[in-house]
């Protein structure tokens, strides 16, 4: 499995995500939500950790709280981090995670991939979110 991109698209304007091509060939798709709710900065990996939430699992609802107007999650800014990750601003105002190849591959959101994350967190005996399509 290679960290290495080969091609990194960040659709920005459109506010759609990111694509990877990676140097073995495969291609990692991550929505910007999902690139948001993975933030890999100290504050929101000890964030997930206190929720039990894995890297692009989105905030828990609030028992009996009223849902508030929350913009989807949009960089303002995207840029390189030497060769091996990418920072973005991010609409809310955060900025500190930076995202290693490494750590995006490790993370990727294909099914094959979850499907790989999920064997082996059993294998382990982990608990596993039955949920299709949802990115973990």
């Amino acid at each position: 499995m290679s960290a290495d991109p080969k091609s990194v698209k960040v659709h920005k304007t459109e506010g759609t995500g990111m694509e990877i091509e990676w140097k073995d060939g495969h291609r990692s798709a991550y929505t910007f939500p999902w690139l948001r709710d993975a933030c890999p900065c100290a504050l929101c990996i000890e964030e997930r950790e206190k929720e039990g939430r894995k890297p692009g699992d989105p905030l828990k609802a609030i028992a009996g709280a009223l849902p508030m107007f929350k913009a989807l999650a949009r960089p303002t800014e995207a840029e390189a981090v030497g060769k091996y990750a990418i920072r973005f601003t991010w609409n809310d105002g955060h900025q500190h995670g930076i995202y290693s190849w490494e750590y995006l591959r490790e993370n990727c959101t294909c099914p094959e991939c979850k499907m790989k994350r999920d064997a082996a967190a059993v294998a382990q005996g982990e608990a596993v979110d039955e949920g299709e399509g949802k990115p973990n």
